[in-house]
């Protein structure tokens, strides 16, 4: 069995779930995101917990018990917390301002980066060198940032580009003459 799939989910207050033909909605004061469940897997949702059984005694149905507790735990706490990852800029020049549902990026290019944020995901930014995206969706906050991130990655030899708040990025030596 699955250790993972084991541990039931408590729900916290003011979060609503609702479990029916392996479907799972989640609401909550952040919003509401919906999950279709595996057939392999089971969910109940009783008094304040859901817990998730595999069908079957196959490793595919653990393997899929614990991929499912650990998105509906996402989900809940996205729906109770949310979620919020921070990028920085690292290079002269290299500036970010939010404005409304876009991001407007100057990376060295000769014309400046806009990026439109998706359904349900913010940002802001508190400095120019800054970028906090905030969402419910854990998934969705991530992609965002590995999009916007792509358009210039930290390169090792500078360090120039964006990397996300804390990032180590391995520095190399130039060229010896």
């Amino acid at each position: 069995m699955s250790r993972v799939a084991d541990n039931p989910i408590t729900i916290p207050d003011g979060v609503n779930v609702v479990s029916e033909n392996q479907e799972v909605l989640v609401k909550g004061p952040k919003g509401d995101l919906n999950l279709s469940i595996h057939a392999l897997v089971a969910v109940e949702v009783e008094d304040g917990t859901i817990s998730f059984s595999p069908i079957g005694q196959d490793r595919k149905a653990n393997a899929m018990a614990g991929t499912t507790r650990a998105l509906v735990q996402n989900m809940v706490t996205g729906v109770s917390e949310g979620f919020e990852k921070r990028l920085e800029l690292q290079g002269v020049g290299y500036r970010a301002q939010a404005k409304g549902d876009q991001i407007s990026l100057q990376l060295g290019f000769s014309h400046p980066v806009e990026y439109r944020l998706p359904e349900g995901i913010s940002a802001e930014t508190p400095s120019q060198t800054e970028i906090v995206i905030s969402g419910n969706d854990k998934q969705r906050v991530g992609q965002v940032c590995a999009e916007i991130r792509k358009y210039r990655p930290p390169e090792p030899y500078k360090g120039k580009g964006i990397r996300y708040m804390g990032e180590y990025v391995r520095r190399k030596e130039a060229k010896k003459k």
